[in-house]
């Protein structure tokens, strides 16, 4: 099962390799450049042949990306909502050099304009950066959300709304935050609950659009709208909920991507992802 971890690129992007096998990543999620800076550098022949080398030398993969902070495609207003557009666009061909499958992004707030115009607002940008061929063949994966503020994404049917009014589903997919559903609303500590929140993400847009998991525990409680992210096991979470989604057999070939708080030496990782491995059961003769 690929399980990885977000990976600092201090010193260049082909840096976080090193540092991925270091904490024991089959996956690895990374940004591509300041996540809370507008501007950035521009990515170098040097700097993709060094990122691919890399790679192909660690077999860490897939690398997913994940966008800047800053930018909001669900704005109402014009000015940010155009230079969100321009930063995600940018984004993606960040993305589309490096070769880079996925490119995680939050599916915006809609800063009191309303959840529907919001989602209106966020598919306008999305439709035009896709019939533009921006990117390539990097697909978009929404993140769930905890719904803090205006933020959209935090019920699943934001995100089948936004799947009906973005035509060009080869180019979007679903990434699924633990801590983000939890806060938002959907228990998943319990069989019971566990099958019911996927059943019901099944139901409204389709399991098959997910491509990408955030395995991370909440410090806050079950409906709380609160993003604060916690050690596997360690939050309100608990552990069973993550012993279900690593033996579940629909997600096997997804990867896991562990974003929960770290020191510099990025023991919290190493032990963080010893832990999720442990609880992968034997396959059983039937």
């Amino acid at each position: 099962m690929p399980f990885g971890a977000h990976i600092s690129i201090s010193g260049g992007v082909a840096k976080a390799f090193a540092r991925g096998q270091q904490v024991g990543c089959a996956a690895m999620q990374i940004f591509t450049k300041n996540e809370r800076q507008w501007a950035a550098k521009p990515l170098l022949p040097e700097d993709v042949a060094a990122f691919r080398a890399e790679q192909a030398r660690t077999g860490i993969g897939p690398v997913v990306v994940h966008d800047s902070y800053l930018i909001n495609l669900a704005a109402p207003a014009d000015e940010l909502w155009q230079k969100s557009i321009a930063a995600f666009a940018h984004e993606l061909e960040r993305c589309e050099a490096l070769a880079i499958p996925f490119l995680v992004t939050h599916p915006g707030a809609h800063t009191g304009s309303g959840e529907a115009v919001g989602l209106i607002r966020e598919a306008a940008a999305l439709n035009q950066i896709f019939a533009e061929g921006v990117g390539g063949d990097t697909m978009v994966l929404l993140e769930t959300t905890a719904g803090q503020g205006t933020c959209l994404g935090n019920r699943f049917e934001h995100l089948a709304r936004l799947f009906a009014l973005v035509p060009h589903h080869q180019r979007l997919g679903l990434c699924v935050d633990t801590c983000h559903i939890f806060a938002a609303g959907y228990d998943i500590r319990t069989p019971e609950t566990y099958a019911a929140t996927f059943a019901e993400l099944d139901r409204l847009v389709g399991l098959a659009h997910i491509r990408c998991f955030h395995l991370n525990d909440s410090q806050k409680d079950l409906g709380s709208r609160v993003d604060r992210h916690n050690h596997i096991g360690q939050g309100c979470i608990g552990i069973e909920a993550f012993r279900l989604l690593v033996n579940d057999p629909r997600f096997a070939a997804i990867p896991m991507i562990i974003e929960t708080p770290k020191g510099d030496d990025m023991a919290e990782d190493i032990e963080n992802l010893a832990l999720l491995r442990s609880l992968v059961q034997p396959p059983t003769d039937v």
